[in-house]
């Protein structure tokens, strides 16, 4: 299982906070949030890789770091958007991290791995990634408009600050007059995303259904998934075992992060985490 827990270590007026995103883990004492020196960058010890990215804050700068155990499988897409940031920021140890999420990316090979292995190696190599322009924009955020029910899903992603907006927002905006028809539809400022249904989703079920050990509780995902209303009996059979639940969540997203990288690279886009290099 990945987990990732992003610390927010200090903003532009030397205070130290930190922050633990939800769902991501248990709390990590002090001692092991604190660095005991705050200027590295990236290391790799124990198993563990950690990584510090500046990013913008609301008093100027802030740094992130992101801690993850060693190469994770379920967590190669989101810990990725990180290792893009310290590539672009000339982190120290990037380079290493790098190489080491390239070969698992290519060895994994699901949808979205070759595009983020290919921007990571393209970094590594020249710098820059060619003919992509970078967008600040949150790849579960994304996937929330690209699946599901296409009565509800799509939308569009602010070009400017990567925001993204789904389709109900878009229609509220245009109601209260917002916005007019031609400004929403302006190509040079809205990515537009046509919701592309719950296909991938079913079938990131069978799939980790072939990843559950136990015989007996695959043979009952496995009824679970069969007819309408798949998706929910499925999450109410894993809801037994909540270890598998859990399991189940971290394999969604990163499923679900590889096909919106993979979209967003088909699109012209890849995702950029941090503030631009300097």
């Amino acid at each position: 299982m990945f987990i990732a827990i992003p610390r927010i270590l200090r903003a532009s007026n030397s205070a130290i906070m930190s922050k633990r995103q939800p769902g991501c883990g248990p709390e990590v004492p002090d001692s092991v949030m604190h660095a005991e020196n705050p200027e590295e960058e990236l290391r790799a010890d124990g198993g563990l890789i950690s990584l510090r990215v500046k990013v913008p804050a609301e008093d100027g700068t802030a740094v992130v770091e992101m801690t993850s155990p060693g190469v994770p499988e379920n967590g190669l897409q989101a810990f990725g958007d990180w290792v893009l940031a310290a590539l672009e920021q000339h982190a120290g140890g990037a380079a290493e991290a790098a190489r080491l999420m390239i070969a698992a990316l290519r060895e994994r090979d699901w949808e979205g791995d070759d595009a983020l292995a290919d921007q990571l190696d393209a970094l590594l190599e020249g710098g820059a990634i060619p003919d992509l322009r970078p967008l600040p924009v949150d790849l579960d955020e994304l996937a929330g408009i690209l699946e599901g029910d296409p009565m509800y899903g799509g939308g569009r992603v602010d070009l400017a600050t990567g925001d993204v907006w789904p389709a109900p927002a878009v229609d509220y905006a245009r109601e209260i007059g917002q916005e007019d028809e031609d400004e929403s539809e302006d190509p040079d400022k809205w990515l537009w995303v046509h919701c592309e249904g719950s296909r991938d989703g079913y079938q990131d079920m069978e799939m980790f259904i072939g990843t559950v050990r136990n015989p007996g509780r695959a043979d009952r995902l496995e009824i679970a998934i069969s007819g309408r209303g798949a998706f929910r009996r499925f999450k109410d059979v894993l809801e037994r075992w909540p270890g598998e639940l859990e399991r189940w969540y971290a394999f969604s997203a990163e499923r679900q992060h590889g096909r919106a990288r993979a979209w967003l690279a088909d699109a012209g886009y890849y995702v950029r985490k941090g503030l631009p290099p300097s």
